[in-house]
């Protein structure tokens, strides 16, 4: 509500009415309530007073022509209904709200173009961004980073402020979770065309297959949604592989879905894992082995590193301070989606 004002008003009260009231510059009480250091402290509590006796609000959209800073930070997902993304969401907001700052929530719908669209935009009505998972070339990415501050999670870049979840590690212990139970063949799920978390994925299981000795091939790519795991379990069992490990749990549960459908038992006909450990993963029908991840944590991190990036001044300097990359160890969580193959019974 605006306070009141020297004539007794209703209209908001302005940096001249505190002014009038202190006895000083507006100048004055512009730098005394925006950069408080540079005024001595009499002064400083004489405006102060004044503010509070009239229930001065600053304006935000004035303030953030006056200080360069809009109190907003944009966190862009791919898909806002991904259940992976809601803990990134809560970590995020709640280190930017212990913060003072606004989370602006968007969704670019697996789009690189839409994404590189949108921070075009945002460029002008935030201090900074978080991309998760972002579909941006290398190119792009940098280009951005020298004209807004931006921190990315699943997708490290030189220069640029990074989280990253190791679900390699994970997918390296889910093969010898499968190998030790004796399956000898394997199926990568793949998930979405242009996602280095995907490639990477892949390249771990691979790499730890051959070092176990079993086979392992890869499906073709399928986007990141449950809608995906009809076609996902067709082509795994046309295979004829006894294990197989999804890209991420949303197309695990997809697919368990699927292959009930079509009779095959898990684990006993085929053995499912998934990656994230999104919520629900733990109550499906069989429950989902799966890549546990620090999700929450890792938007916490990724919002440190941004304030951090942003407190800098410049977008010269954004997200590029030293040591402002994080890597976030994850495991493998048993459950009763894979067992031994029939064969090894």
């Amino acid at each position: 509500m605006p306070g009141p004002t020297p004539t007794g008003g209703s209209r908001p009260t302005t940096l001249a009415d505190v002014a009038a009231r202190a006895g000083v510059a507006v100048s004055t009480v512009s730098r005394a309530l925006s950069n408080p250091t540079r005024v001595n402290v009499r002064t400083r509590e004489r405006v102060e007073q004044a503010a509070r006796e009239l229930d001065y609000t600053a304006n935000p959209s004035a303030r953030a022509l006056s200080s360069g800073r809009t109190g907003a930070v944009a966190v862009l997902v791919s898909d806002v209904t991904n259940p992976f993304y809601f803990d990134i969401i809560r970590g995020s907001q709640q280190q930017l709200k212990n913060a003072g700052v606004t989370q602006l929530l968007v969704d670019t719908e697996e789009s690189a173009e839409v994404e590189a669209s949108l921070l075009a935009t945002l460029q002008r009505s935030c201090d900074g961004a978080i991309l998760t998972s972002t579909r941006l070339s290398d190119s792009r990415l940098d280009q951005l980073a020298a004209s807004m501050n931006l921190v990315t999670i699943n997708r490290p870049r030189r220069g640029i402020g990074s989280v990253v979840l190791d679900t390699a590690q994970g997918m390296e212990q889910a093969v010898e979770h499968l190998v030790s139970l004796g399956h000898r063949r394997i199926v990568y799920v793949s998930g979405p065309k242009g996602s280095w978390s995907n490639e990477r994925r892949w390249r771990a299981v691979h790499r730890a297959a051959r070092r176990l000795g079993a086979d392992v091939v890869r499906t073709r790519d399928f986007p990141p949604r449950s809608d995906s795991g009809t076609g996902a379990a067709d082509a795994v069992l046309n295979t004829r592989a006894t294990a197989c490990i999804a890209y991420n749990d949303v197309v695990a549960i997809g697919m368990l879905a699927r292959l009930a459908e079509r009779g095959v038992a898990v684990p006993e006909d085929l053995s499912v894992v998934g990656c994230d450990d999104i919520f629900g993963a733990d109550f499906c029908h069989p429950p989902l082995t799966t890549v546990t991840a620090p999700v929450e944590h890792a938007g916490r991190v990724a919002t440190s590193i941004l304030l951090s990036g942003s407190a800098s001044g410049g977008p010269a300097t954004a997200g590029r301070t030293p040591g402002s990359s994080a890597v976030l160890p994850t495991h493998l969580t048993v459950r009763r989606s894979t067992g031994a193959p029939r064969a090894a019974r």
